[in-house]
C-alpha cells in the first residue's frame, strides 16, 4: 500500500462521469429530438447532481444510420442537434460551473457519405486505399463473386458489401453505411490525429474513443473460424498492430491532462494493460465488456440468461486487481448500448428503488472512475416494444429479422423474439430523459422520435428531486462520500465471501499520511482507512458473517435502508432484498 504521495493523482480518477445521449437528453426545439441547446437548458440539473464529466455521445454531422455512430463529417455540427456556436456555449457553460466536456469519437469506421468514401469509391488516387476494398472470390455466377472472407458483422450478415460505382466489396464491421477504415494508411491516421487535436484546441477535455480496438486488420484479411463465436472476430479484435496505433495516436495527440476512454470489443483485464498508461502512451482507462455478459449464454448478446453472481464476482476482482498497479478502471452498469442496469441486474418493479440504490452503492464503492448513464440516478427503466415497427436500433431490429428468417434460431413470431429484445435492445437506453409527468416526460414540446417510457409519470426529476429519500438523492450522497474520501477513489480492493450466491461483498483499504476523517494510525505513524462494502443482488434475506467485521465495531457510513442501527457489532448481518451498506470499522 502507498502513502498519499504514490497515490498518482489524476483529476479523471477523482472525476464523476454523466454520459449524455443528445437525441434523447432534452429537446429545446420542439421538434422531437435532443439538442444542445436542450443539454443547455439542463446544465444547473448536472452540476446540482455534482457531477464533474460531461461524456457526450456523437453530435458530429451525420446521415443517423447509427444514430451519429456514422460520421459524415467530423468538423460540423448535425444540424438536428444545432449548431457549433451552440456546441461552443455549451462547453463554455461547463467550464464555468468547473465541469469538463469529452467528446465521442469514430474512427474505426466513417459515414459512406464522408467525403473520404465518396472518392475512394469514385477511384480517386488520393483516397483510393483509404478503406478496405477487395476484388470478391470468384464463383462463375455474376462476376462479383462472393464476400472477400466469412467474416460476420456485429449488426448480422456479411462484413462486406458490394459497390456498383467501383466495382468492389468494402469491408463494414458494423452496418453497410459504416465503412471501416484503413489504418495501415498512414494518411488515414494523419486525418485521425488532425481532427483530434482540432477539437482539443476548441477547448475539450479528452475524448471517449468508439471501437478503438477494432482498428488493425490482419494483412490478407484471412477467413475466420465460424466456430469461435463471432466469425472473425479473432482477427480483427485487438489485430495485429492495434497496440501500436493505440500508442502512436496517444503520443501523437494526447497528454496526461487529458481524460482519454478507450472502448474495446473482447478484451480481458490482462489484455488492457497493454492500451492503459495514464503516462501518455495508452488511454486513460478502458471500457471493457465482459461484466456484460454474466447475464448470456453462449450464444452471446441475444442468449439471455440470469445473472450469475460468482461469474461477475470474478470478473470485476480480476480488473480490479489486474488494473490495481498499472492502470484504472472504468466503472459503469449502463450506457446507450446497454439495457437500464435496474431492469437487468435488480429488480424493476417490486424493489425498483432499493435495486437501484444498491447497484449505485456498487458503483461507487469500487476502484476507477464511475460512469452514469442519462436516467441512472432516477432509477429509469427497461422499455417494451409491442411490434417489430417500433424498434429503432439497427441492430436489433437485424437481430430480428434474422431470428425470424434463419433455420439457426428456434422462432416463428415476433412474440417470442419480443421478450429477448426488451431485455437487450439499445432502444432500452434510448428513450427519452423522464424529466416531469407531463407529457412525454418533458423530454419534448413536440413527437418524440423514440417513445417515453410508459413509467414517466411516477419516474422522473421533478418527484425525485422533490423526495428526500428519492434514488436521485442517494446518488447525491455517494457522489459527494466519494469527493471528499481518497479511500473511495484510491484505496486497495478484496474480495470478501467468494462463494455466496447472492451478496457481493469487499474491503477497501488505504494507508497514508494525513487522511482526513475515519483513520486509525498504523504502527508506522501513517492512517489507515477502511471499509467495508456488502450488497445483496437479489430479492431474498440472507443472512450473512463477514469475517471482515467479526469481532469488531463498525459505523454505517451509508445505506439503502432504513432501520439501520449506525453501528454494528460482530459480523453476522441480516439483509433484506437488494440491501447495501456500507461500513467504516
Amino acid at each position: 500500500m502507498g502513502t498519499e504521495r504514490d497515490l498518482e493523482r489524476q483529476w479523471w480518477k477523482e472525476a464523476v462521469v454523466y454520459q449524455i445521449y443528445p437525441r434523447s437528453f432534452n429537446d429545446a426545439s420542439g421538434d422531437g429530438i435532443g439538442d444542445i441547446p436542450g443539454i443547455l437548458e439542463k446544465v444547473d440539473y448536472l452540476a446540482d447532481l455534482g457531477v464533474d464529466v460531461v461524456w457526450l455521445n456523437p453530435v458530429y454531422e451525420s446521415p443517423m444510420a447509427d444514430n451519429g455512430y456514422d460520421i459524415a463529417d467530423y468538423r460540423s455540427i448535425h444540424p438536428e442537434f444545432g449548431t457549433m456556436d451552440d456546441w461552443e456555449r455549451l462547453l463554455e457553460a461547463l467550464h464555468d460551473r468547473d465541469m469538463r466536456l469529452i467528446m465521442d469519437l469514430v474512427v474505426n469506421h466513417t459515414s459512406d457519405e464522408h467525403e473520404w468514401f465518396v472518392r475512394s469509391r469514385e477511384g480517386d488516387p488520393e483516397y483510393a486505399d483509404y478503406y478496405y476494398w477487395r476484388a470478391g472470390r470468384d464463383d462463375g455466377s455474376d462476376g462479383t463473386g462472393q464476400p472477400p472472407n466469412n467474416w460476420e458483422s456485429f449488426f448480422e450478415g456479411s462484413t462486406w458489401s458490394y459497390d456498383e460505382q467501383r466495382g468492389e466489396y468494402y469491408l463494414h464491421l458494423f452496418d453497410e453505411k459504416q465503412p471501416d477504415l484503413n489504418w495501415r494508411n498512414e494518411a488515414v491516421r494523419e486525418e485521425v490525429y488532425d481532427l483530434m487535436e482540432w477539437w482539443l484546441e476548441k477547448g475539450i477535455d479528452g475524448f471517449r474513443m468508439d471501437v478503438i480496438n477494432l482498428i488493425s486488420k490482419p494483412e490478407g484479411l484471412p477467413d475466420g473460424d465460424p466456430d469461435e463465436g463471432l466469425t472473425g472476430a479473432e482477427h480483427f479484435m485487438n489485430g495485429p498492430r492495434a497496440e501500436e496505433y493505440v500508442t502512436e495516436l496517444c503520443e501523437r495527440v494526447l497528454s496526461e491532462e487529458e481524460m482519454s476512454v478507450g472502448e474495446m470489443v473482447g478484451v480481458d483485464a490482462e489484455t488492457a494493460r497493454q492500451y492503459v498508461d495514464e503516462g501518455g502512451d495508452g488511454f486513460s482507462m478502458l471500457i471493457h465488456f465482459e461484466h456484460m455478459s454474466v447475464d448470456t449464454g453462449d450464444g452471446g448478446k441475444w442468449d439471455v440468461t440470469d445473472l450469475d453472481l460468482l461469474e461477475l464476482k470474478e470478473v470485476i476482482t480480476d480488473w480490479q486487481e489486474t488494473l490495481a498497479d498499472e492502470g484504472w478502471n472504468c466503472l459503469y452498469l449502463s450506457n446507450h448500448d446497454q439495457p437500464r442496469a435496474v431492469s437487468r441486474f435488480g429488480d424493476d418493479e417490486e424493489y425498483r428503488r432499493e435495486s437501484a440504490k444498491m447497484l449505485a452503492t456498487f458503483l461507487f464503492t469500487l476502484q476507477g472512475t464511475p460512469f452514469v448513464y442519462q436516467g441512472q440516478e432516477i432509477g429509469m427503466t427497461n422499455t417494451s416494444f409491442e411490434t417489430p415497427a417500433e424498434i429503432h436500433d439497427v441492430e436489433a431490429a437485424n437481430f430480428v429479422e434474422t431470428a425470424l428468417e434463419s433455420d439457426e434460431y428456434p422462432y416463428d413470431t415476433y412474440e417470442e423474439v419480443r421478450p429477448i429484445v426488451e431485455a437487450r435492445s439499445r432502444d432500452n437506453a434510448r428513450t427519452p430523459m423522464q424529466w416531469s409527468d407531463e407529457p412525454a416526460a418533458g423530454f419534448t414540446d413536440g413527437d418524440p422520435w423514440i417513445g417515453a417510457n410508459d413509467d414517466y409519470e411516477e419516474v422522473n426529476v421533478a418527484a425525485a428531486r422533490s423526495d428526500a429519500d428519492s434514488i436521485w438523492h442517494y446518488y447525491r450522497e455517494l457522489i459527494d462520500l466519494r469527493e471528499r474520501r481518497d479511500i473511495f477513489v484510491y484505496g486497495d480492493y478484496e474480495l470478501l465471501l467468494p462463494d455466496h450466491p447472492e451478496v457481493f461483498a469487499y474491503r477497501r483499504t488505504l494507508e497514508s499520511e494525513g487522511t482526513d476523517g475515519g483513520a486509525s494510525e498504523t504502527d508506522d505513524g501513517g492512517d489507515r482507512e477502511e471499509l467495508i462494502v456488502v450488497c445483496n443482488f437479489a430479492d431474498g434475506e440472507p443472512t450473512v458473517d463477514v469475517p471482515a467485521l467479526a469481532g469488531r465495531e463498525a459505523d454505517l457510513l451509508v445505506g439503502n435502508y432504513g432501520g439501520v442501527a449506525d453501528r454494528q457489532s460482530g459480523g453476522e448481518l441480516e439483509l433484506r432484498p437488494y440491501e447495501a451498506r456500507v461500513y467504516e470499522p
